[in-house]
């Protein structure tokens, strides 16, 4: 596995990219099948993130939103069209250095049996360990209240298979993977319904936080919840694989399309009346 060759082709003349500031990518008519299909899971897709802004990408589930981030992490190549990266093709990045500008956090994301601090080290494994850096990024996820809990902090062993390990549940596990992802202080953070098991007041608190991120830092989030997503610069509402609406909450809710129908289906879970 380790000697295994990527099957995306390399640059010739590859472009190095910053990995803290975060630069303007457009998507040009970009299509995308998966290998050994013909069905689009994309098509014809067009829409710009500007440096520093903060997309949420939402609609039902297969819609094609977590695909959308795969080409943009390149994990796969467009079938058609596009992705361009301050004006220059994705393909003719340097893709060490693309790969260093990103912040993943997946549905599927791991969890490791390490120390709390080395867990959440692990997210920018090219430095050594900084502590303030990790007292940070506990912050930011909620993850330091039950941290400072533990009887061992941020030393705390993880996995009861160890001496005086523990297994987080299911929420503290997701809080320490998000701790991850904001240690790693990427240029583009990618989040993939990232507070799924965490519950409504650490949820609000974590937003918060990420709506007061730097400006040169962009913010990428797929969230089926619609009260997470309408701080958002832009809201990108993927139907069938094909940009549906896109625009603010207030831009939308105007338009009174597709996103509004489902902000306000949701709404009425907490308002009945509405």
């Amino acid at each position: 596995i380790l000697d295994a060759q990527s099957s995306l082709p390399k640059a010739k003349s590859p472009f190095k990219v910053s990995s803290t500031c975060a630069p303007r990518i457009l998507f040009q008519n970009v299509s995308f099948a998966y290998p050994g299909t013909t069905k689009q899971v994309l098509s014809n897709i067009s829409f710009t993130i500007d440096s520093g802004e903060k997309l949420a990408l939402v609609g039902v589930n297969g819609a094609g939103k977590t695909t959308l981030v795969k080409l943009l992490c390149r994990i796969y190549d467009p079938t058609e069209g596009q992705i361009l990266v301050d004006g220059r093709d994705l393909r003719e990045l340097d893709i060490d250095s693309w790969l260093h500008a990103l912040g993943v956090l997946f549905q599927d994301y791991s969890s490791y049996k390490f120390k709390v601090a080395e867990s959440i080290a692990l997210g920018r494994t090219d430095v050594p360990l900084d502590m303030d850096r990790v007292k940070w990024a506990a912050q930011g996820s909620e993850a330091a209240e039950f941290i400072n809990e533990w009887e061992d902090g941020y030393e705390q062993m993880l996995g009861k298979q160890f001496d005086k390990g523990i297994d987080p549940s299911k929420g503290q596990l997701q809080k320490l993977a998000l701790a991850r992802a904001l240690y790693r202080n990427a240029a583009i953070l990618v989040l993939d319904e990232p507070t799924a098991s965490v519950d409504a007041e650490s949820e609000a608190k974590i937003f918060a936080r990420l709506e007061a991120l730097p400006k040169d830092k962009t913010v990428i989030l797929i969230s089926h919840r619609f009260s997470t997503v309408r701080t958002a610069d832009k809201i990108l509402v993927l139907k069938d694989g094909t940009v549906h609406e896109i625009g603010s909450h207030v831009e939308l809710m105007e338009k009174d399309g597709t996103y509004a129908k489902l902000f306000k289906l949701q709404a009425k879970g907490y308002f009945p009346d509405l």
